[in-house]
C-alpha cells in the first residue's frame, strides 16, 4: 500500500513540472532530483518546441529543485549547453574570443540580456560616430575658419580692431 502523503507528495511535484516529468516517465528517468544530463537530454529531445516552450519547462525544473532544496540542475555545464545550443544566441561582437565562449556557459535568461544591452551599446556608439563624421565634413564643407583681422567690420558694420 502506498502512503498517502508520499503520493501526494509525488503529484504536487508532477505538477510543478508536467513536461519534464512527463519526459522523463516516457524515458525511465527520475525527474526529482534530476541530473544535468537528463536535462540536457531533455532540452535536446524537444529542441523541435523551440525556446520558447522550453525555456518555461526548464524554469519550472529549476524552481521544483530550488524549492526543495535540491541543486539546480539547469545551471552550468551539460545542461546550459544544452539550452545554448538550442538558444542559438550570438555572444557580442565587441567581447574577446575566451569571453564569447563563457558567454554559451551563461543562463539563457542572462544570454538574451547581454546580448540585447550590447546589441543597443554598439547601435548607440555606430549612432554617436555617425554623427560625429557627419559634423566634420559639415565643418569641411564650410572651410577652414577664418580669424578676423585688424579694422574688419562685423555683422553690425562695427570696425573692430584687435588688442
Amino acid at each position: 500500500m502506498t502512503n498517502p502523503v508520499l503520493a501526494a507528495l509525488a503529484q504536487a511535484r508532477f505538477r510543478a513540472a508536467p513536461m519534464f516529468a512527463r519526459w522523463c516517465e516516457l524515458n525511465g528517468t527520475s525527474f526529482c532530483p534530476a541530473a544535468p544530463a537528463t536535462v540536457a537530454a531533455f532540452v535536446r529531445d524537444c529542441a523541435a518546441l523551440g525556446i520558447e516552450r522550453l525555456w518555461p519547462a526548464v524554469q519550472d525544473i529549476s524552481r521544483l529543485h530550488g524549492s526543495l532544496g535540491l541543486a539546480d540542475p539547469t545551471l552550468g555545464g551539460v545542461a546550459t549547453a544544452a539550452i545554448s545550443d538550442v538558444a542559438n544566441i550570438l555572444p557580442p561582437r565587441s567581447w574577446p574570443d575566451d569571453h564569447k565562449l563563457r558567454f554559451r556557459s551563461l543562463p539563457y535568461d542572462l544570454q538574451v540580456y547581454v546580448a540585447d544591452r550590447e546589441s543597443r551599446r554598439d547601435k548607440a556608439l555606430r549612432r554617436a560616430q555617425n554623427d560625429a563624421a557627419a559634423a566634420r565634413q559639415k565643418q569641411a564643407a564650410l572651410g577652414p575658419p577664418t580669424k578676423p583681422t585688424e579694422g574688419t567690420k562685423n555683422n553690425e558694420g562695427i570696425t573692430r580692431t584687435d588688442a
